[in-house]
């Protein structure tokens, strides 16, 4: 019986970036999800990764996410406990977020940023994330499709106020040591990846993640 695995993108982005993941077709279901739009702004992340789980029917299921898509899959994995949970270029908690996104929680400087297109896009990520981001994520475009304003500012509030204290069982955590947005220095208990940044890595190396993931739930 084969292993079916539901892959989550990062902010704004879509399962393309998926594309050079490759696990072995015989052990293997791949399921790629799409962001949807909240309800409101006022949407629980709660009652958001419980819609987003609708497309999941089958049972004992493996969650991939990428950055925020990370920290969806640990939102959905409430709502229908996984076996697997692997995070890629994420965080576990609150714990593991930068100073910096602290400060803009507390500043609330995130609303100065109206979400509206792909410019303002990479200005929001830069004023939460710092400098170190800008080059990766211009070099991100081609996988930045989901522009919608109302998601866009709902995500972006999401990351900043998730309130995750305490890391969740069977999660494996792959992330790359040149990581911008969050930075390994803040980060536990996780694989880590040398040279790989944060926007690219699930692109650059897709062959280690990809072997990472088949080790792991072969073990």
């Amino acid at each position: 019986m084969k292993t079916h695995i539901y892959f989550v993108p990062g902010l704004a982005a879509n399962s393309k970036i998926f594309k050079y993941i490759n696990l072995p077709k015989d052990t293997y279901e791949l399921h790629f999800l799409e962001w949807i739009i909240p309800t409101s702004i006022n949407e629980s992340i709660s009652d958001y990764a419980k819609r987003m789980c609708e497309p999941i029917t089958k049972k004992n299921v493996v969650l991939v996410g990428v950055s925020f898509g990370g920290i969806m899959v640990q939102e959905m994995s409430k709502h229908v406990h996984p076996k697997k949970i692997f995070l890629i270029s994420s965080v576990k908690t609150k714990h593991e977020l930068p100073q910096r996104m602290a400060f803009t929680r507390i500043t609330k400087t995130y609303k100065l940023f109206p979400a509206s297109s792909l410019d303002q896009i990479e200005k929001l990520i830069l004023k939460v994330a710092g400098k170190r981001a800008e080059k990766p994520i211009s070099r991100y475009n081609d996988f930045l499709s989901v522009r919608n304003p109302l998601f866009l500012k709902w995500a972006i509030y999401n990351v900043i106020h998730w309130p995750q204290k305490e890391v969740l069982p069977n999660l494996v955590h792959i992330h790359g040591d040149a990581d911008g947005i969050f930075p390994i220095k803040n980060i536990n208990d996780c694989i880590v990846i040398k040279g790989a940044p944060h926007v690219m890595m699930i692109l650059k190396k897709a062959k280690t993640i990809s072997k990472i993931i088949n080790e792991t739930l072969t073990e």
